[in-house]
């Protein structure tokens, strides 16, 4: 029964559905792989295995009755570590929340049960959401799947990591610098990061923080295309005081041929060093994607500056993320932001400024955004997409000493900067826009890696449908060797 914990989502609420096997069977057949390979992994980090006994059979009695919940009925499914879930702590990382249970369950967590999913835990993360590796001092280390001596991303590193060693049946993660697409890409697993708003983020937030932060998204993971989609509409939606007053509709896309789809391709930039296997193994992609009859463009490109743009994203993101700062950082960061040249515009002087900078600051940081933000709708009038890299390589071995600014990555035998892999996580980011990532096989070191597909603002279902013809047309998720 192995090649069940593979299925998509999807396929195995069909079959639950159809009485091919049980809710409680299924869950049971999930925790079962959970003793026999999260200790390799350490993926999943907490397990709320009673209650969901007790929802699957539920979930059982109700299917006998002829009641289905709704589109995941019985399916098991792993949140991050960051979803509040009633009973649960949430500590993103952090020891002082590890005896804080959560009074109720994220928006996104209640809004997927009831869509009939059965929870049965949390995953992994790194300290605040903040590496593209999962490892922290409540919950330790996550490995990749494909070679655990190497990340499976961050900061959805454990949901990756779950569904590519199918431990899970579906995931839910988060993204402000690629934290749902770098895992995914590292994994070999779909990952969606929605348009800015279209999730409700209640609930995902430390302890006592009720507003969503600038940029940031939550959004799914998942072993197919139908999955995300099925996801995404299950999660999206105005909640709360938005409730009152608006409704979410957005536009549908039944494409399905690749003629059917204009995209532009960028592969490269000069503000990320890519990895060569990497690049020939997208390039080999798109060339294949070309030959099915996508009318492909290498040329095509918003009318921006990539430069501006990714330094105008160092500038909101970490203002966005400031509040998180204690009063001794944010006193280190006034300092190194005084002793800098103005026009310094490495990686460590622009944090400082951005953490530091006052309000109008960021208030000329939010226009200038507002015109990149209509040169891209622009460019989104003449073609549907862009496809790009998620990161600069496939997955890194693991590096857990000094600060992440402070480590570097191989790339082409030579180091280079983790942190310049932000310049593919604040391409659509910045601009709030949606993207997915799509896993296309192994490159040449025989690791994973994935596509991302930016679409326009509000265009989430271009990108997955997109992202479907693509798992039509030249394959998608598959497993890593050893998880039998």
């Amino acid at each position: 029964m192995t090649e069940i914990a593979f299925l998509p989502a999807t396929e195995l609420a069909a079959r639950i559905r159809a009485r091919q096997i049980g809710c409680l069977e299924l869950l049971d057949h999930f925790l079962d792989r959970v003793d026999r390979h999260n200790p390799r992994l350490n993926a999943i980090v907490v397990r709320d295995v009673e209650r969901a006994r007790a929802r699957a059979e539920a979930a059982d009695a109700a299917l006998s009755r002829g009641d289905v919940w709704g589109p995941l009925h019985g399916v098991p499914m792993t949140f991050k570590e960051s979803y509040d879930m009633e009973g649960l702590p949430t500590t993103w990382g952090l020891p002082e929340f590890a005896d804080r249970p959560a009074e109720r369950d994220s928006t996104v967590v209640r809004r997927m049960r009831e869509a009939g999913a059965v929870p049965f835990g949390k995953t992994n993360v790194p300290v605040m959401l903040a590496d593209w590796q999962s490892y922290n001092p409540v919950y330790g280390s996550t490995n990749n799947p494909w070679d655990p001596g190497r990340t499976p991303g961050g900061s959805s590193g454990g949901s990756a990591a779950a569904l590519a060693a199918g431990l899970t049946g579906l995931e839910a993660g988060s993204d402000i610098g690629a934290s749902i697409r770098n895992p995914a890409h590292y994994c070999g697993v779909y990952g969606h990061k929605p348009t800015y708003g279209v999730v409700p983020m209640r609930g995902h937030a430390l302890p006592g923080v009720l507003a969503a932060a600038d940029i940031s998204v939550v959004g799914p993971l998942a072993r197919s295309a139908d999955d995300l989609e099925l996801a995404l509409d299950a999660m999206a939606g105005a909640d709360g005081l938005d409730a009152e007053c608006w409704r979410l509709d957005l536009p549908e896309d039944a494409r399905a041929e690749p003629r059917e789809f204009r995209v532009a391709v960028m592969l490269t930039d000069p503000n990320c060093a890519q990895d060569d296997g990497l690049t020939g193994k997208l390039q080999a992609t798109v060339d294949e994607l070309a030959r099915l009859g996508v009318r492909v463009s290498d040329t095509a490109r918003p009318a921006l500056d990539t430069t501006e743009s990714h330094r105008l994203y160092i500038q909101l993101l970490r203002a966005a993320t400031s509040g998180r700062l204690s009063d001794a950082d944010l006193e280190q960061q006034r300092r190194i932001a005084a002793e800098a040249d103005p026009d310094d515009f490495r990686y460590v002087p622009m944090v400082a400024r951005a953490f530091t900078q006052g309000h109008r600051d960021w208030l000329r940081a939010h226009e200038r955004r507002t015109h990149l933000r209509e040169a891209w709708a622009a460019f989104f009038r003449e073609w549907d997409l862009l496809l790009c890299p998620t990161a600069a390589s496939t997955a890194f071995a693991h590096q857990q000493e000094g600060q992440r600014h402070e480590r570097t990555i191989p790339v082409n035998g030579r180091p280079e900067p983790t942190v310049d892999q932000l310049f593919w996580a604040g391409l659509s980011s910045v601009v709030y826009l949606p993207s997915t990532v799509v896993p296309v096989g192994a490159a040449r070191d025989g690791l994973p890696c994935g596509l991302q597909i930016i679409a326009g603002h509000g265009r989430d279902k271009t990108a997955l449908a997109f992202a479907k013809m693509m798992e039509k047309q030249i394959g998608g998720f598959v497993p890593p060797p050893g998880y039998d």
